[in-house]
C-alpha cells in the first residue's frame, strides 16, 4: 500500500501546527510605559501637594512652644523674651538665624545657642553664657569680663571667686604702645593660667604695664607674675613655691627659671 504523497504530510503538519498569538505592536509597549510614567507623576505630584500642605498649610506642624536650656543666670523668660520665636507660624518657615542673631544682640551675656527646630511643635534654644574671669569697678558696680576680654554684662554685685581687673591708668608708656584693650587681653591670659588654688585666693590683678602683672592675694599676700607668657610653666614654678615656703609673703614668677620669695 503507498504511503502519504509530500503534499499530505506538508498540509498534516500545518494542521497540527499550534495557534500562536500575535506579537505585540511596539506601539502598544511605548503606550503602556507612557501610562506607567504618567501615573508615577501623578502620585509623585500629589504626594508632594501633601507635604508643601502639611509644612506650611495645615495645623499640625506650627510652633507651639519654646524649649529653653543651658541658662545659669538669664531667666528662660528674659531669653524666650529677647528671642521671639514667631508663635504659630510654619515650623519651617521659622528662621532660625534671625534668632540668634536676636538673641546674641539683646543678651551679650550669651556666648554661644543653638537654635533647632524641635518636630512637631517646637523650637529649642540651647545656650551657653559667658562666665567672668575678672571684674572691672564702675562707680558702685561691677563689669564682667570673659575669657576673651570681652566686657559682657554689668552687675551690682561681684561674683564670688573672680578677681577684680586694675589697669594701669594715665599716659603709661605701656597703655600707649599696647593700649587698654591689649592690657586687659594680657590680664585674662594670666587668670587663665592661674593654678586653681591660686585663683580661688586671688582677690586683685594689677596690670602696671605688658610685662609687669600682679596678683593680690588673700592673706596679705602678692604675686609678680610678669607678662601672659609661659603661664603654664609660671603656675608650676608657683604652686612649687608655695609649698616651699607657705608663710611667704610675696612670690616672684616674672623670670620663671629664677623665682624669688621674700617676707614672712
Amino acid at each position: 500500500m503507498a504511503g502519504p504523497t509530500t503534499a499530505q504530510r506538508g498540509a498534516g503538519k500545518q494542521e497540527d501546527a499550534p495557534d500562536r498569538p500575535p506579537r505585540p505592536r511596539p506601539e502598544g509597549r511605548r503606550l503602556s510605559r507612557r501610562r506607567l510614567l504618567l501615573l508615577i507623576a501623578g502620585a509623585v505630584l500629589l504626594l508632594g501637594s501633601g507635604v508643601v500642605w502639611a509644612l506650611y498649610g495645615s495645623s499640625w506642624l506650627r510652633v507651639e512652644q519654646v524649649r529653653i536650656t543651658g541658662v545659669r543666670v538669664l531667666t528662660p523668660a528674659e531669653v524666650e523674651s529677647a528671642a521671639a520665636v514667631p508663635m504659630g507660624a510654619p515650623l519651617v518657615t521659622v528662621d532660625t538665624g534671625a534668632i540668634e542673631k536676636r538673641l546674641r544682640q539683646k543678651l551679650p551675656r550669651i556666648d554661644k545657642v543653638d537654635v533647632v527646630r524641635s518636630w512637631p511643635h517646637g523650637i529649642g534654644l540651647k545656650v551657653t553664657e559667658r562666665k567672668p574671669v575678672l571684674l572691672v569697678k564702675k562707680g558702685e558696680k561691677f563689669i564682667e569680663v570673659d575669657d576673651e576680654g570681652v566686657h559682657f554684662a554689668t552687675v551690682d554685685k561681684s561674683p564670688g571667686h573672680v578677681p577684680l581687673l586694675e589697669v594701669a591708668k594715665g599716659r603709661s608708656a605701656s597703655l600707649r604702645r599696647f593700649g587698654s584693650d591689649r592690657l586687659v587681653r594680657e590680664a585674662v591670659r594670666v587668670a587663665g593660667a592661674l593654678p586653681d588654688g591660686v585663683a580661688e585666693d586671688t582677690r586683685v590683678v594689677r596690670v602696671d604695664s605688658y610685662d609687669a602683672i600682679s596678683l593680690e592675694l588673700s592673706g596679705d599676700r602678692t604675686v609678680m607674675w610678669g607678662s601672659g607668657g609661659a603661664g603654664a610653666v609660671k603656675a608650676k614654678v608657683l604652686t612649687a613655691l608655695m609649698k616651699a615656703a607657705p608663710k611667704a609673703g610675696h612670690f616672684d614668677v616674672s623670670a620663671p627659671t629664677a623665682p624669688a620669695v621674700s617676707g614672712g
